[in-house]
């Protein structure tokens, strides 16, 4: 039986529900499409076929017992690979971590497991989920569904490429500075980071505490919004994690009506338009602002003038956090271990060998400059000022949230530029990032949906941001822009003529 896997995640469970097909089926389809075509992609470093089928087995049994089961039990789901799961290989994307198997699973992954969600595998990033391409992974490069030769963006470049190949209805990301929001549109997809703290962050290797946040990666605002219903929530293993204000996510967005765009007051943010973003990014921005007003919005111009310092605050905070997190990798306790050929093995020089052969170069450099601004004589100058320029972006949207419900902005200056083509030039890689980092420096929600095409035939994405722990307002929002648009994007990805053989 040939299942459409071009049909979003709810729409899957639909046909779940009413008998079209098992889960068994639909998880042994995806299986197939990755092991025919991710050669191609390169979307997975792990492919867990034998646990995702038969978890799949379980969820019919539940539904054939007739038991209560979650509204997306039996769909498949991958993970991003900085995700803890037991049994399951989680490297990071690193030689340092390389084989590692976690004796524990992320909160996310027990929601995940305690729903009978199979799990597919898990995806590939930039190490240590530090990147904008998915260039800086240590195993294999993962290639853009919509053109091989470029990429998915980053770091969360695996997860959005297996949804936009049709290997996967579900995906999870993490999302620091845009790593699930920026892949998400160069790749017509649907990414949300949700408020800090909505989700738990228990068994996600940290990057930077204060701003990492798991979120979904999806074909519609609904199969986002159910995911987060799924995997959100308080946990008391995460010192940050709070109970969400709202439930029932997806029940809201499916309430939600095109005409309530009426009245809704929409705020154009000044400093993340205009110049620096590509002719066709800001071409269908304004298409979909002037839906927006034409389905009665109230549109105006926010101006948020912090965010112009967001970028070089966020390379300070950033790496501050990474040299913190990262000194765990010490070829001690856990991970690679290098030895010095030469000379005493001392703890100083087996951690020196360890993290020379087990980090790549971005990850070095960041850790460098992390160590330089945490250092005697410096903290104030850049740690400390990069922290007051915090403060004033989170007054920015406090202010900004007084006069508008919500805020939207392109998500990605750029369509997907080509592998290789930013390689040599961090500074150009970054600012693929200058839109989606004040979500992260503030904490409040964001999600990406698609917008359309450009004349390369690459997608484009439009932000959608929220007030803090209104995550519900953002997915109702989302929900009605694409409504509203007709938007179809997710669904012209070419990998939907690749033919299982």
């Amino acid at each position: 039986m040939a299942i459409d896997l071009t049909r979003d995640a709810i729409s899957l469970a639909e046909g779940l529900a009413n008998g079209e097909f098992t889960s068994v089926e639909l998880t042994q389809a995806c299986l197939d499409r990755i092991a025919q075509f991710d050669d191609r992609v390169g979307a997975f470093l792990y492919i867990n076929a034998e646990g995702a089928l038969e978890t799949a087995a379980e969820a019919d049994r539940r539904r054939a017992a007739g038991e209560d089961v979650h509204v997306l039990t039996g769909v498949p789901i991958a993970l991003k690979d900085n995700i803890v799961t037991r049994g399951m290989p989680t490297t990071c994307a690193s030689k340092i971590l390389e084989g590692w198997l976690p004796p524990y699973d992320a909160t996310v992954v027990e929601r995940i497991k305690a729903a009978a969600l199979p799990i597919l595998g898990k995806t590939n990033l930039d190490e240590f989920a530090m990147g904008s391409s998915s260039e800086h992974s240590a195993f294999k490069l993962t290639h853009n569904p919509w053109d091989l030769d470029r990429v998915p963006g980053g770091s969360g470049g695996g997860s959005a490429a297996a949804v936009a190949a049709f290997f996967a209805p579900l995906a999870l990301g993490s999302d620091t500075g845009g790593s699930i929001r920026q892949p998400a549109a160069v790749t017509g997809t649907v990414g949300a980071k949700p408020t800090y703290g909505n989700v738990s962050r228990y068994g996600l290797i940290a990057m930077a505490s204060s701003m990492d946040q798991i979120g979904p990666v999806t074909r519609s605002v609904r199969d986002a919004a159910a995911l987060q219903d799924l995997i959100g929530g308080y946990d008391f293993h995460d010192s940050t994690s709070q109970e969400a204000l709202e439930k029932d996510l997806l029940g809201q967005v499916k309430a939600t009506k095109v005409e309530d765009l009426k009245g809704l007051r929409v705020g154009i943010v000044k400093q993340l338009t205009g110049e620096g973003y590509a002719p066709a990014v800001s071409e269908h921005f304004e298409k979909t602002v002037q839906v927006l007003k034409d389905f009665g919005a109230e549109v105006s111009v926010v101006d948020c003038p912090a965010f112009d310092y967001a970028m070089p605050a966020y390379y300070l905070i950033m790496p501050a956090e990474v040299s913190s997190n990262l000194a765990r990798f010490d070829g001690v306790r856990y991970g690679l271990r290098v030895e010095p050929e030469e000379g005493p093995v001392t703890v100083e020089r087996v951690m020196e060998a360890t993290r020379g052969a087990g980090f790549g170069h971005e990850v070095k450099r960041r850790i460098l400059l992390g160590t330089f601004v945490l250092s005697a004589g410096q903290v104030d100058a850049y740690y400390g000022a990069a922290q007051k320029v915090r403060t004033l972006i989170q007054n920015d949207f406090d202010r900004a949230f007084e006069q508008v419900d919500v805020l939207i902005s392109p998500t990605s200056p750029t369509t997907a530029f080509k592998l290789g083509e930013k390689e040599s030039d961090p500074m150009a890689m970054y600012l693929n990032d200058v839109a989606t980092v004040p979500a992260n420096m503030s904490g409040v929600p964001g999600i990406s949906i698609p917008n359309g095409v450009d004349d390369k035939g690459l997608p484009v994405g439009v932000q959608v941001l929220a007030p803090a722990r209104q995550d519900a307002l953002m997915y109702r929002v989302a929900s009605l822009i694409e409504e509203a648009s007709n938007d179809h994007t997710a669904e012209q990805c070419p990998a939907k003529d690749w033919k299982v053989a």
